[in-house]
């Protein structure tokens, strides 16, 4: 099964039709051929910002707030193995020096 990429201008245009035409969603995809639900996904995961002279796709902010928490929570458990091992190399030297 291959999945289809969608352009960041596509993501745009389909979230400002959403936002702007007073369509349902499930007609719109309809109309643009994509799969159901995308294009929901796609305004939670993206929020269209006004840079310069031109509209930009960026991250929503919860999209951002999650993929910080994943690195801080690998960042975590990075943190507590390396305690770990310093636990047992402390214990293993305090046993040496009897």
């Amino acid at each position: 099964m291959s999945y289809r990429t969608y352009t960041r201008e596509f993501k745009l245009e389909a979230l400002e039709l959403l936002n702007n035409c007073g369509k349902s969603s499930a007609q719109i995809e309809r109309e643009l051929g994509i799969t159901k639900g995308l294009l929901l996904k796609w305004r939670d995961r993206y929020q269209a910002r006004q840079v310069g002279g031109e509209k930009v796709l960026e991250p929503s902010d919860l999209e951002s707030a999650n993929v910080e928490l994943r690195r801080l929570r690998r960042e975590l458990a990075i943190a507590e193995e390396e305690r770990e091992i310093l636990k047992k190399a402390v214990n293993i030297f305090s046993r040496r020096g009897r």
